[in-house]
């Protein structure tokens, strides 16, 4: 398995996005959270682009050609704007993921077929949920080229990691700068949780020390 997903998967989204404060780099997304249930993943991403339909675009239903595309433990990354009135993954789309040993599948925008994703066992992450297909309203533009997700640039390989708290991307490019940070803000911080369950004072843990964490190096 890729050392650096096996390195990422250990971590949380939180110790990651606080990496990447430390190091000013962009990559956490704000409001899409897991719609099919609690759910840790870490991957690298398969992208794809939906739009309004063009004339010239592929003959193929939005995401097959990122469900093709995919490896065991890929992530698909759903480009769609943040659009909440029509669906941009469904579960038929799911059910091929699944076969393909997709990881995961986040969307800028909508989804429909929760109940049928959570049955499958598939993470979905998305903004909403609404029932309304996309056929006939939304198309696929582009599989495996550079997209922005929630005003994040990813390219297809890129590393993701999603939880509880949200989904945060790392550039593959400095992957290994990014995941070394996370691993020492996240064992400085189990030092912490250790020192605050042996009974020591919180105020005392969470001392300046911990608030100039993620300060930048000159």
């Amino acid at each position: 398995m890729d050392p650096l997903i096996v390195r990422l998967a250990v971590l949380d989204t939180c110790a990651v996005s606080d990496a990447l404060d430390k190091l000013g780099l962009p990559g956490a997304v704000v409001g899409i959270s897991a719609l099919t249930g609690p759910a840790k993943i870490a991957g690298r991403a398969v992208t794809t682009k939906l739009g309004a339909p063009l004339p010239g675009l592929p003959k193929r239903h939005l995401g097959a050609g990122a469900v093709m595309a995919s490896t065991p433990g890929d992530v698909i990354v759903v480009e769609h704007r943040g659009r909440a009135d029509v669906s941009g993954w469904g579960g038929l789309l799911s059910r091929g993921a699944v076969r393909r040993g997709v990881a995961a599948v986040l969307v800028d925008g909508a989804c429909r077929d929760v109940d049928e994703s959570r049955a499958l066992g598939l993470p979905v992450f998305a903004r909403t949920a609404v029932p309304v297909t996309a056929r006939g309203r939304v198309a696929e533009h582009s599989c495996q080229e550079p997209i922005t997700f929630a005003s994040v640039a990813v390219k297809p390989g890129d590393l993701v990691i999603a939880d509880g708290s949200g989904i945060v991307f790392v550039d593959q490019a400095r992957a290994e700068e990014i995941i070394s940070t996370a691993e020492d803000i996240h064992a400085r911080e189990q030092q912490m949780a250790k020192a605050i369950d042996a009974g020591r004072a919180i105020g005392e843990v969470l001392s300046g020390d911990y608030e100039d964490m993620l300060k930048r190096e000159a």
